[in-house]
């Protein structure tokens, strides 16, 4: 079922519900919602999550350029969103998405790729695209 928006009064009435931290922040899991698959972990502001309940198309805060990042822009690897849920102290909301393509910066679908084992850190899967080809601008 396609994602539909909410009305504004909505939309505002559960922003208001939200806990952002002190920086104005939320942690968003995304999860490929058909498989359950956790792509990953990044954060949210107020303005961020408006946009991906009004729009569907999954935006996050990047802490390190200080603004809006909307998954895909630069690498065409799009998430869409198909339902979002808040957790219950509402200070992290996991994204049931869509992806395309990779979610990890390093190429791979899930940023979550190595497992701690008693001999260290093991690599379970590896890169499915070169990181380098990732970030262009896409139209």
């Amino acid at each position: 079922m396609p994602y539909t928006a909410p009305d504004t009064t909505t939309l505002d009435s559960m922003l208001d519900t939200m806990r952002f931290d002190a920086a104005g922040l939320v942690a968003a899991i995304a999860q490929q919602h058909d498989t359950g698959e956790v792509l990953m972990i990044a954060w949210m502001n107020r303005e961020a999550l408006r946009e991906t309940l009004q729009t569907g198309r999954v935006c996050y805060y990047s802490r390190s350029r200080k603004g809006l990042w909307r998954k895909g822009e630069t690498s065409g690897q799009t998430q869409t969103l198909i339902e979002a849920r808040i957790d219950c102290d509402a200070d992290a909301v996991l994204l049931l998405v869509d992806q395309i393509g990779v979610a990890c910066h390093t190429g791979r679908r899930s940023c979550f790729y190595r497992a701690a084992t008693s001999e260290g850190l093991i690599e379970l899967t590896k890169p499915e695209i070169d990181p380098a080809e990732l970030y262009h601008t896409h139209a």
